[in-house]
Parts: C-alpha cells; structure tokens; sequence
C-alpha cells in the first residue's frame, strides 16, 4: 500500500505555533505557505515570558483557586483583574470553567499537559541543533517564590508534581537568596526548577527558527484571513483581506487568540477566550537577577533579556478589543520594585493575548467539522514551550502518521 503524503498546507498564523508546524511540515517536504497579517513573531509570540516551563502541569481550574477568585478580583494589588463591560461575552467560558474547576478536573489537565510538556524541551532541542542560539537561549534553571499566606495552594502544587514524577527542589528563603541575593527578602521560601530555561530574546529565537522554515523551501504571505473554509473531499481554501483564494489539501489553524473568529465562521462553537497579560522592560538591570523569578502570590515574573529586565504579569479578562489598563501597569512595575527597589524608570509598555480554553488545554488536531481544517491554538501560558512539540504533533496530524500519544483530550469535540 503507498505511504500517503499530503501534497499542501496552508497555515493561518506566524506565531511560534505556526513557524515550528511550518518548519516540520516543510522537513517532511510538504510545500507550505505561511499566512500573517503580521511579521511572524510579532504578537503573543513577541511579549511572553520566554520561559520554557516542562514543569508547569498545574494551571487554573483548580478548587484551591476558585475560593480566592472573588478576593482577588476586588484587590486593587492582586493578580487577576476583569474587565466588567466584558462579563457578558464571558458567560459562556465561564460555566464551562466552572464545570472543570474541581479535583478531577485539575487531574484530568494536569496528566494531559503533563504528557505533552514531558516532550518540549527535546522538540526545542532538535530545532536548535540547526540554528544559532547563542545569545538567545540560557540554561539556568527558573525559581518560584512564595510567601506563607497561601500555602495550602503550594502544597496542592508540589504535591500533584511529585505525583507524575515532576522534578523540583524546594528552597528555603536563604536558599534563594543565595542565588539571588539582590532580591528583597519579601518572600518565605520557593522551588528550583533547574533543567528549565528560558530566552533571552523569544522574538529573535521566532526569527531564527522562521529563517530556517524559509530556508527549506517554506513561503509566507503577510496579509490578514477573512475566511477559511473546506471546498472538497480533500481541498480547503483560504481567503484573504484582498478577497484572493488560496487553495491546499489542508489547511491548519494557529492564530492563537485570534483564531475563534475563523472558528465561529466554520459553525464549530468553540469556548475560546484571551488572558490579557502586560509587560515592561527595565533597561540596563537585566544583571539583577541571574533567572527568571516566579512570585506567585502575585502572579507576576521577572525575566532577564537582552532588552533589559522584562517584568511581565497578571491575568485580565477583557477580550480583545477593550484598551490596555494602566492599572495593570503600575501593578507590574509595582510587584517588579517590591522585589528589586533599586529599579529605575521602566519602558516598552505591552499588552498580549493568550489563548485560553475553560479546561485549560489546548485544541490540537482536525476540526469537528472539517477533517481536513487542523486546529492548534489554546495553548494559555504556555505557547512558548509547547510550539515545538505541538509542531511536531501537528505535522504527524496532517501527514497521518502515528504520535504514540492520546490526541483524544485536546480535541475540540469535548466542548460538545
């Protein structure tokens, strides 16, 4: 029996989704076209934390967090802000947030997340066996500190880690000042997570890798997408802002928040919805700390770059269109000198979008619809460490070879 090959693909999207799924699609000599209304790498992909996070298997639809919701809400110095004028159009993911915040729930991601995260660094590896990282990649660990106010929280953490084999160090106050001896000692104690690592520049690492999808035979088409749809058995079409039609034997989504536009357009009612998060760079103190720090009592991070110290943080549910809250702001400037008062003034004020599903997976594989559309989006606070692999699942996807893994969880029909 011949070995099926798909002849096309077109990919809605240049983040670091689309630009890994490119790369490995084009090594697998399938010719594909990239479509942006941007330069790839200038959204999400851009402002992110920059950590690669194989650890991080625990996310949001969690009981422990649910209780602590309404008092963060309503705390003018707390993590997670909403938009109110946007509550209406929230309803929806809510509920089904609601449905999955629950012990069970919490396991169900945790074990799934877990089985995908366990494969990212060695994607990323295999990826920068062919491009020059230097400068641009360090390998120094990443630690979260805590103080004593929400350790049962902590607990479920490190205990739920220990259960799928999870490696972490747990740290005394000391421990982390050592490391870090210019951090205020406003903290009480943290976990290493030292195989971990994190960029120094995530747009320059995006460059790198689309410079190698290029090199390989791979093209991109900067302009927005109107329209996706599936025209025969085994042809879709895009279309663009200019009302050209492309067509491909299969098409794949990946435009992170972005994509529900394209979804609703396909009558596939997927609960999908942005965590807005903000960034500001220190210039000049990227030296202050030697890793990325976690506080997770603030639910806000620093990561050393070539830009200078990026402060990054927060969850604001707002949707898409709402404008950037300088409350927000002044929260991360804020968390960023209760940990370094020696910063000065701050700059590159940003505001990105992450792709968040009620059950807090991602959808990776064919539409319920349209089996030659493939989705890859929802991947919340970690697109960054999951592009790799996730480009790797999708081209097996598409070319319809065997992953070894179950696909069944990130598919979308679970929102039926």
């Amino acid at each position: 029996m011949k070995e099926y090959k798909c002849k096309s693909v077109g990919i809605v999207g240049a983040g670091i989704q689309g630009v890994c799924i490119g790369l490995q699609l084009i090594k697998k000599g399938i010719p594909v076209t990239l479509f942006d209304k941007n330069e790839p790498g200038k959204m999400a992909s851009y402002g992110n934390a920059g950590h690669f996070s194989p650890y991080a298997i625990l996310q949001f639809n969690r009981p422990d967090i649910l209780y602590d919701i309404p008092k963060m809400l309503f705390s003018s110095y707390g993590p997670l802000a909403l938009k109110w004028n946007y509550i209406p159009k929230m309803i929806p993911w809510i509920m089904q947030y609601l449905k999955s915040c629950n012990t069970k729930g919490m396991m169900h991601t945790a074990k799934y997340m877990h089985q995908i995260l366990d494969l990212s660094l060695d994607a990323y590896e295999e990826i920068f066996e062919e491009i020059d990282t230097t400068n641009l990649v360090e390998r120094k660990g990443i630690i979260y500190i805590w103080t004593n106010q929400n350790l049962k929280s902590r607990e479920i953490e490190i205990k739920v880690r220990e259960q799928f084999g999870v490696k972490q160090k747990l740290l005394s106050r000391n421990d982390i000042l050592n490391l870090e001896p210019n951090l205020q000692p406003v903290f009480d104690a943290g976990t290493l997570y030292d195989y971990a690592y994190h960029a120094r520049d995530p747009h320059g690492i995006l460059k790198k890798i689309f410079e190698l999808y290029i090199s390989k035979g791979g093209k991109f088409i900067k302009s927005e997408i109107k329209n996706i749809c599936q025209t025969k058995v085994n042809e879709t079409e895009i279309t663009t802002e200019l009302s050209e039609k492309y067509k491909f034997e299969k098409t794949i989504l990946a435009c992170g928040a972005f994509s529900k536009k394209l979804t609703d357009k396909l009558n596939e009612n997927i609960p999908l919805d942005t965590e807005r998060g903000y960034h500001v760079h220190f210039k000049g103190s990227q030296n202050l700390v030697s890793r990325p720090v976690i506080f997770l009592d603030r639910g806000f991070g620093l990561t050393p770059m070539n830009q200078g110290l990026r402060a990054v943080g927060t969850v604001e549910l707002g949707g898409l269109k709402n404008p950037p809250s300088k409350k927000r702001i002044e929260y991360v400037v804020r968390c960023a000198r209760e940990l370094l008062p020696q910063l000065g003034n701050h700059s590159d004020e940003w505001l990105g979008f992450r792709p968040t599903l009620p059950d807090f997976l991602p959808i990776i594989g064919p539409s319920q619809k349209n089996n030659n559309i493939i989705y890859a989006f929802g991947h919340h606070h970690l697109g960054w460490t999951l592009g790799a692999i996730t480009g790797k699942i999708v081209s097996k996807i598409v070319n319809e070879e065997k992953t070894n893994l179950d696909l069944s969880p990130y598919s979308s029909k679970r929102f039926n």
